[in-house]
């Protein structure tokens, strides 16, 4: 491998404190690995619990977080070598392959899985080295207002969404209800308008709502303003107009909040189905009984296994899924400051942190 110079990320060291810029050497990727040159990183929920929530990461820490990645490969072990030169997204997720969990069609719990930014150094960085395996490619031309950064939330805000509505099996027939219409809930909306679902989106921030109006949601309501009786009325009233005759709704937990998992439960009706995609470290206290009562189904969902990356990519390459109201650019620079404003949701779209390649940063702190 030729040397890459100026390589470095931010690392965190110890959850509370703000990231550490870090210049590292790449070491030669093995058989089976790449070195990709970040294009982009998706800053998610995830990266927040971990650096602020006190939520382990696997790896010990310091660890650079970070694993919503795009970018180009620009070193390929022997096993890889037809990646090099090519763009990629890489799985949010990376199973093994061969394990029980893969064997038996769920990779998604694969023991063995490395995570970047949880299980190795993620992509808050220029570079990055991971499995080639999973790998996801990307046309070299792509459409007007896209660009390969911009991708990079496929790995984790399209294709987690996109994977819980493929196991919920959603269809024409359906009505699918989003509990929280943010980043992942937003697209979520979208993947199941362009199934051809009637699709309801439910949070309490206006803008959200009215941004799922624009891409999908044919009927949205401000959880805010709007009791839970009333919200279950009208989603119910709703699904009665469309026409649609799915057997129960489709409900889908987004917004990651203890008030977003009860609202979303309770909406649960005879033969619903509940997909649990937003995630909290906080309890919520909930019926399980009504699971009994409405022969419903609660089903988690972690991460998308590798192989549906590419039609989850071809809805947003054909148009069908708009990424550019959700998504918002910085610098790989700002990357400690951008953490604690996501945190206090001073940023309201998805940041994508996207790196210079010359080792500025790097080059800057060292001397300081």
């Amino acid at each position: 491998m030729s040397t890459i110079q100026g390589a470095y990320g931010y690392r965190l060291l110890s959850s509370g404190q703000p990231l550490e810029v870090h210049a590292f050497q790449l070491r030669e990727p093995a058989a089976d690995e790449v070195v990709i040159e970040v294009a982009g990183c998706g800053v998610c929920h995830t990266d927040l619990g971990f650096a602020f929530d006190g939520i382990p990461t696997r790896h010990p820490l310091p660890l650079v977080l970070g694993h919503e990645i795009a970018g180009r490969v620009v070193a390929a072990g022997q096993q890889a070598a037809g990646w090099l030169g090519r763009s990629v997204i890489v799985p949010a997720v990376i199973p093994c392959g061969a394990c029980p969990a893969c064997a038996a069609g769920r990779p998604t719990i694969c023991r063995q899985q490395f995570m970047p930014g949880n299980d190795g150094d993620g992509g808050f960085a220029t570079h990055v080295r991971v499995p080639s395996r999973g790998l996801c490619p990307v046309p070299e031309k792509l459409p007007a207002g896209l660009s390969l950064a911009m991708l990079s939330v496929v790995a984790d805000a399209v294709t987690t969404p996109y994977e819980a509505i493929r196991r919920a099996r959603l269809g024409p027939e359906d009505v699918a209800v989003f509990v929280g219409a943010g980043g992942v809930g937003g697209f979520g909306v979208q993947i199941a308008a362009a199934l051809g679902a009637a699709v309801v989106a439910i949070d309490i921030d206006r803008d959200r709502l009215d941004l799922a109006a624009q891409h999908g949601a044919s009927l949205v309501l401000d959880a805010g303003s709007t009791d839970p009786k009333a919200l279950k009325a009208a989603v119910r009233s709703f699904a009665k107009e469309s026409g649609r005759r799915g057997i129960g709704l489709k409900i889908f937990e987004t917004s990651g909040t203890p008030a977003g998992q009860a609202t979303a439960f309770g909406m649960l009706d005879h033969g619903g189905y509940l997909g649990v995609v937003g995630f909290t470290s906080k309890p919520v206290e909930l019926r399980l009984s009504n699971l009994m009562a409405f022969d419903a189904t609660a089903q988690g969902n972690w991460g998308c296994p590798p192989e549906y990356y590419p039609a989850a990519l071809a809805l947003v390459l054909d148009g069908r899924i708009t990424l550019g109201p959700y998504v918002e650019p910085h610098a790989l620079e700002e990357a400690p400051a951008i953490l604690e404003a996501v945190a206090k949701h001073a940023i309201r779209r998805r940041v994508i942190l996207t790196p210079y390649t010359d080792g500025r940063a790097a080059n800057e702190e060292a001397r300081r």
